[in-house]
């Protein structure tokens, strides 16, 4: 879905604005806009936990698709770059909010970068940046890297003692090997868990009586990249595919950021990247059962007490594989590989309260790494990357429409040619692409692809039909299915006016917030929450079972907190999920079905 157009009736106001978004590179997707700067050798505060934040989310972002080209173990599904970088990001996000983000989306427009803010103490900033990791970890690789970051807050997060930067940040390090091989079920060496074990033997042994953080951090680096060079030797996969490990690669990106944060040096670039040696990887198998592992990835967030936790991974490690649980405190990401993710999920409410459900099918996944023809596949155009990241874990290929964009059909073929599918079902995500959906269409069926076109107008109506998708049913019942799901979501969308306006809802002033509801103009406000409740309470009042929120990326969690309790207090029987929509998102979408 593009940006809202200017007006072309009295429906609509003249020009609508999405707050400060940035365009450039992807690492600046922050609520605070931050450029990293080095620390001298032995400062280990906040800021340089913000500074290590942003380099980590760079050197990710470069590294990203030589991880992803090298991912064999423990499924070979070419996302465990994607999924580090994503989970980075997330706790990046999280930090910058704990550094003090405007509340309101139009005060960040206004004021731009937070200025007078009192900067948090390091407790503070490393319990942000592992919270953020957490509640965002993606995969296998991104779950054990969120309970890397826990290990170093417990310790930083803790009164120093007398110890020095450098031997705090060694049993930071230690701390955080010791917790990641107890959250993964059953530990396997030539991972990322080997080189995070290595990368915490070669800190403490630096950091001695004098060592100061830099030098623990370079020790420790240094210490992961050698690890990581001796991990094809030590797995089986990795060896027979001439690579090193996939998420030991990623770890050490971050370790070289942590480095480059405390010293101001660079580390090597081919530290982070590609394969240990130049041969090309092994067909792999398309299928989970051809490579005798499950079909299917589940993570969910879990709200639960640890006595039922405990339980909770006997369950699941009986159920399948790849079983990682990590958090604490109540809040837990739970990550496995199953045959049964109903099962799975429902292991989850026995436990406790489980939400962010994500269940991923391999056998697509593996397809279109290896670039093979599927039965049937989605393409959704998305107004963010966020919304691009969900949508891709569902199995959908993506198009990004950033503000004031409309794929056109070129685009829109290509990405239908990259689904790499015998059958297509094309959500648009707004009428003004509809035309450009329709001759993209055209084109594919003369190429012998068969494709629908739903008639979207929202991504919240894409979502719900992406959520009743069957990829195994047959053609036209999948599609009656979705559509059905789309038409039956009410959309909403919050945006900011830039100039004095006429809408249907009244005059409209520069810096008002406009509550769209199914395209029109409803609400005027002053405020996102008080805007986003009004727009809730007329579209409940027609009545819903569910409510779907997408946060922009410069909103503020408490605002999804603050909505969730306003429909709990006035509609019990009414659940409601949250997304982050990411750069080039609207303020906010609402979904009500």
């Amino acid at each position: 879905m593009a940006a809202p157009a200017p007006a072309r009736g009295p429906g609509r106001p003249a020009v609508l604005r999405y707050p400060a978004v940035n365009p450039g590179p992807h690492k600046e997707e922050r609520p605070v806009p931050h450029e990293p700067q080095p620390q001298p050798a032995d400062e280990l505060d906040a800021e340089a936990v913000r500074t290590w934040s942003s380099l980590a989310v760079a050197a990710l972002g470069r590294a990203r698709e030589d991880i992803d080209a090298i991912n064999v173990y423990p499924v070979a599904d070419a996302d465990t770059g994607t999924n580090l970088y994503l989970t980075a990001e997330s706790a990046d996000r999280a930090l910058a909010e704990a550094l003090g983000a405007p509340a309101d989306v139009s005060e960040a427009t206004a004021a731009g970068p937070a200025s007078g803010a009192v900067a948090p103490s390091l407790p503070q900033a490393v319990r942000a940046y592992a919270h953020g990791a957490l509640i965002g970890a993606r995969g296998n690789s991104g779950t054990i890297l969120a309970q890397l970051l826990r290990g170093v807050a417990d310790v930083l997060g803790d009164e120093p003692g007398g110890r020095g930067p450098g031997r705090l940040l060694a049993q930071a390090l230690t701390r955080a090997a010791e917790e990641a091989y107890q959250a993964v079920a059953h530990p396997v060496e030539g991972t990322m868990l080997t080189v995070a074990a290595a990368a915490a033997r070669a800190g403490e042994a630096a950091a001695g009586p004098a060592g100061t953080a830099a030098d623990v951090a370079r020790a420790a680096y240094d210490g992961a990249r050698a690890a990581l060079a001796d991990t094809p030797g030590q797995l089986a996969e990795l060896g027979r595919a001439g690579v090193v490990d996939a998420g030991g690669c990623g770890l050490v990106a971050v370790l070289g950021a942590l480095w480059q944060a405390l010293s101001g040096q660079e580390p090597a670039a081919e530290a982070v990247r590609g394969r240990a040696v130049p041969v090309p990887l092994p067909p792999q198998p398309c299928d989970a059962e051809e490579q005798g592992g499950p079909g299917y990835e589940v993570i969910y967030l879990l709200e639960a007490a640890e006595p039922a936790v405990a339980e909770l991974r006997e369950r699941l490690d009986g159920l399948g594989d790849s079983l990682v649980v990590v958090g604490g405190d109540g809040l837990w990401n739970v990550h496995v590989h199953v045959d049964d993710p109903g099962a799975a999920v429902e292991a989850g409410v026995i436990a406790g309260r489980p939400y962010r459900i994500r269940i991923t099918h391999f056998g697509d996944e593996r397809r279109r790494a290896r670039g093979e023809r599927v039965q049937r596949a989605v393409v959704a155009v998305v107004p963010g990357e966020g919304l691009a990241a969900l949508c891709g874990e569902a199995g959908a290929t993506t198009v990004l429409a950033r503000p004031g964009e409309v794929p056109d059909a070129a685009g829109l073929a290509d990405a239908i040619r990259r689904a790499h599918a015998r059958e297509v079902v094309l959500l648009p995500g707004g009428a003004d692409q509809r035309a450009a959906a329709a001759a993209a269409a055209e084109r594919a069926r003369a190429d012998g692809v068969r494709v629908a076109v739903i008639p979207t107008r929202s991504a919240v109506q894409g979502l719900a039909a992406l959520a009743v998708h069957d990829p195994d049913g047959s053609f036209d019942e999948d599609v009656v299915a979705m559509t059905a799901a789309a038409g039956a979501t009410r959309y909403g969308e919050l945006a900011v006016a830039e100039r004095q306006s006429f809408t249907s809802a009244g005059i409209c002033q520069a810096g008002d917030v406009l509550g769209l509801i199914d395209g029109d103009v409803a609400v005027i406000g002053s405020g996102l929450t008080e805007t986003a409740e009004a727009v809730l309470k007329r579209m409940l009042g027609s009545g819903g079972e569910l409510v779907t929120l997408v946060l922009g990326p410069e909103v503020p969690d408490a605002l999804a907190e603050q909505l969730q309790a306003y429909v709990q207090q006035g509609h019990l029987a009414v659940d409601t999920v949250t997304y982050r929509g990411g750069r080039y998102a609207a303020p906010l979408l609402i979904g009500v079905e």
